[in-house]
């Protein structure tokens, strides 16, 4: 082999160490580099993180500022509270042997980048910053981590996000920080499983829903689930009593409700409980004041009750409760005990929590407690829709006279010990769940048990003498004393004998009196069409007070009745204040819609509205009517000007498109309005709730019919009646559908008249945020021109299929009229906003065009602006393609619309019950004439107010 010259050693030297050089130099992996210089670049401000530009090598040596290597692996990237601003890299998860990352407290924007198949990140800290997106893949992966915080970050702010199933691979979680991130839905179940979570912290976000029984094994030491938006969480909070780690628990501002349990005494280790904010019932466990370390314990604003118990520790706070003392440590009056444990039996219901509040039942005027000389003497708590047991401890209320509690679902036997009681007189327990036996009372004692169905199948119930037997054939209202009906005490032979003997004899006297009655009956009749018509008394006459319609209507049952004359010289007497109509035609028996409800049954609950509850009712022959039941608890002077008002409207107004009134009863306390009754329901469900409800999506041609339909109403109502109406409180949930789906208006006891044609009209504020128009909001002032504005925001709910008011939109979509305004601008905003239920061609988005217009132009902001109903109509009438109003030159005139049918159905099956009729009809069953209007009714209108 030739040598080498020296020259060519020295090429080989040189090439060597360059070699060599590059190894030392550049020992960072190029993804990692590349990764991290794509990071500086998405900032705004890079150089506040003091990277050299001259330098390809972050892992040194020396290393690049705040970020730190394992080898040529990037393990960690540290730059809180640094100020920097940008977004992050879409492929930042390239970053495989990141441990820990420190991005907390910047202004990072834009989308997260996913974290999916960073397997070895133990720590990310990202909260204080704006990212706007979480991508569906984030927590994919993450094997490793430990602790995790997002906290207040905007992320997917219009619709926000939940915890996605692959987090619960996370077992080695430790830490979860979530606050104020938008997180929604309810609280995962699977959270319940990671045994090593010791920090759950899920505050200000939008969770619904209860605490899941999943958590109560859970290690957790700091729990805060405090100021959910919207509704909040509900439910119990007993679960967090078997997490006997727990030393701080934040679970204000939510709608928690139920009892504090006692078992949270187990909390040995509970520094700091703050529940204030929420709808806790009962009384404050001593357990929980007596635990060794609780420093801090806030309660205000719930409706716990019973004493206040004494604390060991200053931060102690529980104002605005239902408590009977003020003082911590007093006790409650015997009488507060009583009625106390009577409550917690029946589970504390929250409209009796908050309102029996103070150590005095008869000071305090707690609702459904009645006191004579300073002590309670009645409990009327019919309809409470109670469940539970019946107390013992009433027997310590020595005053009791009457106990009513029929109609709610009470269950178990009634306590022996109330045999005691000396002053008791009635005890109604029907309808409700009551078992046998049946402890005797005094003969003096009526005990109504009608409609207990375990007291009717029981082979061998013991009834007392005074004991009305249960019965499904006679039913009986729970507020008054029915009449007496035959003791049944034994089947022994002897008392058969005797019954053979006495029933012929009875059965004879009923003959005669019954013949004796039919005589009369014919007498009067006849008498009554010779007799001259009352005159109409125009001036006021104070003789009778307001409520004597009230007392003759009770007469309204199996054995009397009232006429329609009679009726009307009350109504000639009685002052315009009153809470009357002259419609005497409309009368209906208590009685038959307790038969047609089953008894107001919870099965037929329909909806709940502000003054009571709507039932559906079936006639004998099956046809169906609705039933709007006033609750006796809120019967205050607004409730009866508004039951007042739909009589008054619904009786002398008539058209296709507005509901139609079929009768009303006044009984006792029994305050109740019938309607025609429609299958479909409220639009409102149809638009909002059809995919829980498991309902067909309204097509847009429906939509237009409804929409027309509705303006034809409210135009009926402005300007085609005998008087300008305005109607308030018009919304998508007071439109009705039938079979067919068309619409009728419903609930007119906001109505107003206009006296002066359609001059504004000065009233307190009524009706529903969302519909309101501004001018009315601000001034209490009214015309026409609100219930335009309603009905504008009631065609951008058909259009969008969204709510006029949702307080779990984003801020700028939450009033659905200002924003609809500021999309409906651009075709291709507008497109956005369709609701996706719709199917959308060009020849339907050209007609939503047209309707997004005449939405925007009915809610323009000054009332001038906006157009009369009949300009709605006239837009809306040619875009429903193949339509024809049926009838439609019998009632566009005059609006008629009676439903004689239904009516006759009603009036024949109160005559088949024997009970009273409709009285001497001023209705023309063959023509459908409109009643006439009574004599001061525009003055006793524009007063139903009640101001």
């Amino acid at each position: 082999m030739q040598m080498m010259a020296w020259k060519d050693w020295i090429k080989i030297a040189f090439l060597c160490f360059l070699s060599v050089g590059s190894v030392v130099l550049g020992t960072t992996d190029e993804g990692d580099y590349a990764v991290l210089e794509e990071f500086r670049r998405g900032l705004s401000n890079p150089e506040l993180l003091k990277w050299p530009s001259d330098s390809k090598d972050p892992c040194g040596p020396p290393l690049w500022p705040h970020v730190f290597c394992s080898g040529s692996r990037v393990t960690q990237i540290q730059v809180q509270n640094l100020g920097l601003s940008g977004s992050l890299p879409p492929d930042f998860n390239k970053l495989s042997m990141l441990t820990n990352i420190g991005l907390q407290r910047n202004n990072f924007t834009g989308k997260l980048p996913s974290f999916n198949g960073l397997s070895n990140l133990q720590y990310a800290y990202l909260g204080g910053n704006q990212f706007d997106t979480i991508p569906w893949d984030f927590f994919v992966g993450l094997d490793s981590l430990q602790v995790l915080s997002l906290d207040e970050n905007p992320l997917n702010q219009s619709t926000g996000w939940m915890l996605p199933p692959d987090l619960e691979n996370s077992a080695e979680l430790m830490n979860l920080s979530l606050i104020q991130c938008n997180l929604a839905g309810s609280l995962p179940d699977f959270l319940g499983s990671m045994n090593s979570l010791g920090v759950l912290k899920l505050s200000y976000n939008n969770l619904s829903g209860e605490i899941p029984a999943s958590y109560s094994g859970l290690p957790l030491q700091i729990l805060w689930l405090n100021n959910q938006l919207g509704s909040g969480l509900t439910g119990s909070i007993d679960v967090i009593a078997k997490m006997i780690f727990l030393s701080d628990v934040w679970l204000h501002g939510n709608q928690f409700s139920g009892q504090i349990t006692s078992s949270i005494g187990a909390l040995v280790s509970l520094t700091r409980l703050w529940l204030n904010n929420n709808r806790l019932v009962g009384l404050i466990p001593e357990s929980l004041t007596n635990l060794p370390q609780l420093q801090s314990l806030q309660l205000d604003n719930n409706m716990l009750m019973g004493p206040i118990p004494n604390a060991s520790f200053a931060n102690f706070s529980y104002a605005h409760n239902s408590f009977c003392q003020s003082t911590p440590g007093l006790p409650c009056s015997p009488e507060v005990n009583a009625l106390l444990d009577f409550l917690e039996e029946v589970s504390y219901p929250p409209k009796l929590a908050g309102s029996w509040s103070g150590n005095d039942p008869c000071t305090n005027s707690w609702l459904g407690i009645s006191c004579s000389d300073g002590k309670v003497s009645v409990i009327n708590l019919p309809n409470f829709q109670l469940t539970g047991k019946i107390s013992p401890s009433l027997a310590n209320l020595h005053s009791l006279v009457d106990v009513i509690l029929g109609g709610n679902n009470l269950t178990g036997t009634i306590p022996a010990n109330m045999t005691a009681l000396t002053s008791i007189k009635l005890l109604n327990l029907s309808s409700n769940n009551i078992s046998p036996p049946v402890p005797q009372f005094p003969s003096t004692v009526r005990v109504l048990l009608d409609g207990n169905n375990l007291l009717q199948i029981s082979l061998s119930p013991v009834y007392p003498p005074n004991v009305s037997t249960p019965s499904t054939n006679r039913p009986t209202s729970p507020n008054r004393t029915p009449p007496s009906t035959a003791a049944i005490t034994s089947k022994t032979t002897r008392r058969f004998n005797i019954l053979i003997i006495i029933i012929p004899a009875i059965v004879g006297v009923l003959l005669m009196l019954l013949i004796l009655l039919l005589f009369y009956y014919c007498w009067k009749r006849k008498a009554s069409v010779f007799a001259a018509p009352s005159s109409t008394n125009t001036e006021p006459n104070n003789s009778l007070d307001p409520y004597s319609l009230a007392k003759l209507a009770s007469k309204n049952d199996v054995n009397s009745g009232i006429t329609a004359s009679e009726l009307h010289s009350i109504n000639s007497s009685i002052n315009s204040n009153a809470y009357v109509t002259d419609s005497g035609n409309l009368i209906i028996s208590v009685q038959v819609l307790r038969s047609a409800t089953k008894n107001f049954a919870l099965e037929n609950v329909l909806g709940r509205g502000g003054f009571g509850v709507v039932y559906k009712g079936e006639l004998h022959d099956g046809s169906m009517i609705a039933v709007k039941r006033m609750e006796s608890a809120v019967l205050s002077n607004k409730a009866l000007d508004e039951f007042h008002s739909e009589i008054t409207v619904l009786s002398k107004v008539r058209h296709r498109n507005l509901v139609s009134i079929m009768g009303y009863s006044v009984e006792d306390n029994e305050r109740l309005l019938v309607y025609e009754y429609m299958h479909q329901g409220a639009l409102s469900k149809h638009l909002f709730q059809w995919k829980q409800l498991d309902l067909e999506p309204l097509s847009w041609k429906r939509r237009l019919n409804i929409a027309l339909d509705v303006a034809r109403g409210m135009e009926y109502l402005h300007n085609l009646a005998h008087e300008c109406f305005i109607h308030r409180d018009l919304k998508s949930s007071n439109i009705l559908l039938g079979d067919d789906y068309r619409a009728k208006v419903s609930d007119f006891g906001l109505v107003k008249l206009a006296p002066h044609g359609k001059e504004s009209v000065a009233t307190r504020l009524a009706g529903t945020f969302g519909y309101l128009a501004p001018e009315y909001a601000v001034t209490g002032k009214i015309t026409t021109k609100v219930d335009v504005f309603s009905f504008g925001v009631v065609l951008m709910e058909l259009v969008t299929g969204m709510m006029a008011l949702d307080e779990e939109r984003s801020e700028e979509s939450r009033y659905l009229a200002s924003w609809f305004f500021q999309m409906k601008t651009s075709k291709e905003n507008l497109k956005s906003i369709i609701d996706p239920s719709i199917s959308l061609t060009d020849e339907t988005f050209e007609s939503i065009s047209v309707i997004a217009e005449l939405a925007g132009h009915c809610a323009a902001r000054e009332p001038h602006q906006r157009p009369e109903m009949g300009h709605a109509v006239n837009v809306l009438a040619p875009l429903v393609e193949k339509w024809k109003p049926v009838n439609d030159d019998d009632d566009d005139c005059l609006g008629l619309d009676f439903h004689q049918p239904l009516l006759q159905m009603v009036k024949g099956w109160q005559a088949a019950d024997g009970t009273t009729s409709f009285g001497s009809t001023s209705l023309d069953d063959s023509k459908g004439s409109i009643p006439a209007r009574p004599a001061g009714f525009a003055e006793s209108f524009t007063s139903a107010d009640g101001r």
